[in-house]
């Protein structure tokens, strides 16, 4: 007999009624396969407690008896996919339980990419052909600059001492890359307000916000609940997901630093590009596109060795599409940079910014939303956690 009094697995796939976040009563049917798993699965954690102490999203279940289709994407999405809990696990697959509880959350946590999408065609259109959608939006526009370059005669050209703007007019860049940014931000900014309003958080408080930005920018809950990192292949511990995570975003945002400053020295100051190569916008461009190159190349390798089991394998595309844009902005970026006093300028222009703008438009579908609701999640446990457990089965 397992522990707990968990003795028969049809015990536990009994679907009682749920319960919408603000109090609306539904069905099993009202979810979907991948939801229903994962209520099923968390049902199972509750009895047993065992993994309580690796995550926010234990303490989280601890506070429900039933699970609706809100509190199972507020779940999915507080969960960084680790894999401690499936190592841990004794009713992980071959049991007849099949507890797997990165696997699940994984697949709905990709589903609310699209289910909170906007407009929602692109959200579905990405979730099926990620990897596809980013490599040809990244190549047709690079194609595109190309050959607007080529027809305007700077494709071969002199040396211009690195002057981007002899290629495409600053105004030219400014309302492309302007216009992009500001769909990127509308959609992401839609998408998280759908999320937002159907968890229905409470609300959040100073010491809520810092302690959810404290742990999201430390990546707290990749270290597995005891900080020696995440199970990526086997049984061994590795702290190598969280390092090239934090290379990734710390890299992202140095690079998007550099770009802010170099719009202050431009308005502001009347100082226009190029910069010298120890300027403050070129070092921070630098140093983040070194941290761009290392990040998303560690996430491939991990995510080519990581154990099918520790998550969806129909997610792969989209993780990858979104790791190749990463990666394929800093190169392009960083060989610009070294080859900007050369006659390949323009070619290399034309090509980077075609990448930067495929990126961008594709920000609020894939990965990059992943940690925008992940972040909306741990504000939530913040102010939760604060907030009267009424079942009393937890500990806070």
């Amino acid at each position: 007999m397992a522990r707990n009094g968990i003795n028969s697995s049809a015990t536990m796939t009994e679907q009682p009624v749920q319960w919408h976040a603000k109090g609306t009563a539904i069905t099993p049917a009202a979810l979907s396969e991948d939801e229903t798993e994962v209520a099923r699965v968390m049902q199972i954690c509750n009895a047993c407690r065992y993994c309580e102490g690796f995550c926010a999203v234990f303490p989280a279940m601890t506070r429900r008896l039933e699970f609706g289709k809100a509190d199972i994407n507020y779940l999915a999405n507080l969960c960084h996919n680790c894999g401690a809990c499936l190592h841990a696990c004794q009713y992980a697959p071959p049991h007849e339980f099949a507890v797997n509880v990165p696997q699940a959350m994984a697949k709905v946590r990709v589903q609310t990419y699209s289910d909170y999408a906007w407009p929602s065609a692109l959200g579905k259109l990405y979730k099926k052909n990620g990897l596809t959608l980013s490599i040809a939006a990244a190549g047709a526009l690079a194609l595109f600059l190309v050959l607007t370059v080529a027809i305007t005669g700077g494709l071969l050209h002199e040396p211009l001492a690195g002057n981007f703007y002899a290629i495409f007019p600053h105004n030219t860049l400014a309302l492309m890359f302007g216009l992009v940014f500001v769909f990127a931000i509308i959609a992401l900014g839609i998408g998280v307000t759908r999320f937002w309003r159907d968890v229905s958080p409470g609300t959040a408080s100073g010491a809520a916000v810092a302690e959810a930005t404290h742990d999201a920018l430390r990546l707290k809950y990749l270290d597995g609940g005891h900080g020696k990192g995440c199970n990526n292949a086997d049984d061994a511990f590795t702290l190598l997901r969280r390092r090239f995570h934090h290379l990734t975003f710390y890299g992202f945002m140095l690079c998007f630093a550099a770009t802010s400053v170099a719009t202050l020295y431009h308005y502001a100051f009347g100082w226009e590009a190029p910069y010298p190569y120890f300027s403050l916008p070129v070092l921070l461009g630098t140093v983040g596109g070194i941290g761009l190159l290392i990040g998303p190349a560690g996430l491939l390798w991990l995510n080519l060795r990581r154990h099918p089991l520790q998550g969806d394998a129909a997610q792969k595309p989209m993780d990858r599409g979104f790791i190749a844009l990463l990666f394929l902005t800093s190169l392009t970026g960083l060989l610009l940079l070294a080859l900007r006093e050369t006659s390949a300028m323009g070619l290399f222009l034309a090509i980077h910014l075609g990448v930067v703008m495929a990126l961008f438009l594709t920000l609020p579908y894939g990965k990059f939303a992943h940690g925008i609701y992940r972040c909306a999640s741990l504000l939530k446990w913040s102010i939760e956690k604060r907030q009267p457990d009424n079942l009393k089965l937890g500990s806070d």
